[in-house]
């Protein structure tokens, strides 16, 4: 995004491709696989990161729902195609899900994918916003991994004109913009560095929580 005096996104120069994986009107595993499909297509034309406003954890037909207990990474086919994808040196930033508020109270797969980034949301004082999803306690990965700006988020309308915006797909893009950034600016280093340095210039590192992951990253430092 970028509105001449008015609004600089993360990354406005970067080259794109969009790609549209998700049925609105239903929620079914193929998504999933249409996921996968993205993904793979993305390791077809050399894709450096991706944003992915994606989440799965309940859906219309009961039995194809997932547990808490199931966001562990491996269990998921869209979190494990994510982890291939980052064997094979993407980097994917993955909205950590708005459920915070909700009985599913946690994040939704494929953020729990252990080799990317999930990312919650705070607000404008960089307090957690009650929405973004919560990882888990004493889990092997933290997740989230870093939070960013979610609530109230400015961008671009279907207009032109600024609009403000809520939810965890506000602040995933913010951060892999900033990534594609870093990585820009250290080309030499792995994804996996890369997402490294990003939770190590967190504003709670070492330390970290279930709301916060890791906290606010300073792409700066």
């Amino acid at each position: 995004g970028i509105i001449a005096d008015s609004l600089l996104g993360s990354a406005p120069l970067a080259n794109y491709y969009l790609m549209q994986t998700e049925n609105a009107s239903s929620e079914y595993r193929i998504e999933e696989d249409n996921w996968v499909a993205a993904m793979e297509y993305c390791d077809s034309l050399g894709i450096d990161v991706v944003n992915s406003s994606l989440g799965y954890s309940l859906f219309d037909d009961s039995t194809m729902n997932y547990s808490p207990s199931d966001m562990n990474g491996d269990v998921s086919r869209a979190s494990i195609a994510a982890d291939i994808a980052a064997s094979k040196g993407i980097l994917i930033v993955n909205s950590a899900g708005n459920s915070g508020n909700s009985d599913w109270y946690h994040i939704t797969a494929p953020s729990d994918a252990d080799s990317i980034l999930c990312i919650g949301a705070v607000d404008y004082w960089g307090e957690h916003a009650g929405f973004s999803s919560y990882g888990f306690e004493n889990a092997e990965n933290v997740k989230p991994n870093v939070s960013a700006m979610g609530r109230s988020t400015y961008f671009p309308g279907p207009t032109g004109a600024l609009a403000q915006g809520s939810g965890t797909s506000f602040s995933s893009p913010i951060v892999a913009g900033s990534v594609a950034c870093l990585w820009q600016a250290f080309p030499n280093k792995s994804n996996m560095e890369i997402i490294k340095a990003v939770e190590q210039s967190a504003s709670l590192y070492p330390g970290h929580n279930t709301a916060l992951g890791y906290g606010i990253p300073d792409f700066w430092k």
